[in-house]
């Protein structure tokens, strides 16, 4: 049983809803972030990344971090930007991307689910990047930035969307990036009651995207009712924002790897290194995989058609056969000695949006030795992990287009 519950969403006025709505606060680094909100003072950034108010030389962590972020969310609704909905609403989010358009309903997901295991993670979650969303929500008082979460599609749930989509939507624009975003709320009790009953027959929900923010949602959630002695399991601090995507309309981009040596190697020990365990032929144009087992290589000015041998390809662990996993195990790790990918310093990792010429621009500038293309990880592959209770590799998955923050505030009470 899966839990969407209504809210009284804030949301900005339709004519602000393009200055309000910002990507989310972990693909912009700071100096990144500053560039983002100049001339767009009404930029959710000034709430997610509220450092970009504050002098550059400030600890990320600093108090006054968050508490900027707190005074920059309500002086949105003191100014009457952010609105509080009338009532418990569930809200349609669509996105627009290339053509192609994916439909979420936005609500509450239950923090009790999160911990008991109905709602399925598959990251590892550190311990830093958790305290600094929890800090976020303590001193907000608000769940700011929606989870992105997946279900296995629901033809009713479908239905349901396709004929709310038939109104014009509350809001609709188009973000600089082309990005179009749309939202339709629903504030018919009838019609919340079908979406809440259906969502009961959902056995699970998966973290597609927003493990940290989760994780941050109900840790504070758990510290609330702790502190409550009334505590009734209704109050706001146990649910937190999430929009609900069936899994047929995900879109998983590419991760791709970029490394700075080849450990000690040169180029023609390195391609026989990795000859014995891949098929390695050149190729005379850019090499984007289209199947499972197979790599592109950027290195000296060439690009590499890469082929897991047959062997490495029969693997049946759900995790281990992930082509992730497959290049890392059997070429970054005992040919380019890459032990912990989450920690080494050799290595980065870039998202398909920034396309297969950004790896060839970090090898020809001399900052990387060798790029890596791969195939996206499919939704199946995701939920598979999940379901057997197993963390995917890092930096597995990329999902685009990013949900904007700022077009939703949850608040805790």
């Amino acid at each position: 049983m899966s839990t969407i519950r209504p809210f009284k969403a804030y949301r900005p006025r339709p004519h602000y809803a393009g200055e309000v709505a910002a990507k989310p606060y972990d693909v912009l680094n700071s100096e990144e972030a500053r560039e983002e909100v100049k001339g767009h003072p009404l930029s959710f950034l000034h709430v997610g990344k509220p450092e970009v108010d504050l002098e550059t030389s400030i600890d990320l962590h600093d108090s006054r971090v968050y508490e900027k972020g707190r005074d920059n969310l309500q002086k949105l609704i003191r100014d009457g930007v952010l609105k509080e909905d009338a009532v418990p609403s569930l809200y349609v989010y669509a996105q627009t991307m290339n053509g192609r358009t994916q439909y979420g309903l936005v609500g509450c997901a239950s923090v009790e689910e999160y911990w008991n295991g109905t709602i399925k993670k598959h990251e590892h979650t550190r311990k830093d990047k958790e305290e600094d969303r929890c800090n976020h929500v303590r001193v907000t008082n608000a769940h700011s930035g929606p989870i992105f979460l997946t279900y296995r599609d629901d033809h009713e749930i479908d239905d349901i969307v396709a004929e709310i989509i038939r109104q014009a939507p509350d809001n609709d624009h188009v973000a600089l990036d082309g990005i179009r975003h749309q939202c339709w709320i629903i504030n018919d009790l009838g019609l919340i009651e079908k979406i809440v009953e259906r969502f009961r027959k959902i056995p699970n929900l998966y973290v597609a995207d927003g493990h940290h923010r989760s994780a941050a949602a109900a840790i504070v959630g758990r510290e609330k009712r702790d502190a409550n002695p009334h505590h009734t399991g209704s109050e706001e601090y146990n649910f937190y924002l999430a929009v609900y995507f069936p899994a047929s309309q995900l879109n998983i981009m590419d991760y791709n790897r970029v490394v700075k040596d080849l450990c000690g190697h040169s180029k023609e020990e390195f391609l026989e290194a990795i000859g014995r365990d891949f098929k390695v032929t050149k190729a005379s144009t850019q090499v984007r995989p289209a199947e499972k087992g197979s790599f592109g290589m950027y290195l000296d000015g060439n690009w590499y058609a890469v082929t897991a041998s047959a062997r490495l390809q029969e693997e049946t662990d759900p995790v281990l056969r992930l082509d992730v996993s497959l290049l890392q195990n059997y070429l970054l790790d005992p040919v380019l000695s890459i032990k912990d990918p989450r920690t080494e310093k050799r290595i980065d990792f870039v998202g398909g949006m920034r396309g297969l010429g950004e790896l060839e621009r970090r090898v020809n500038n001399g900052e990387m030795m060798v790029a890596f293309s791969l195939c996206p990880t499919s939704i199946t592959e995701l939920m598979a992990i999940a379901d057997a209770g197993k963390i995917m590799p890092p930096k597995s998955t990329w999902f685009e287009p990013k949900l904007r923050d700022g077009l939703f505030v949850h608040f805790l009470s």
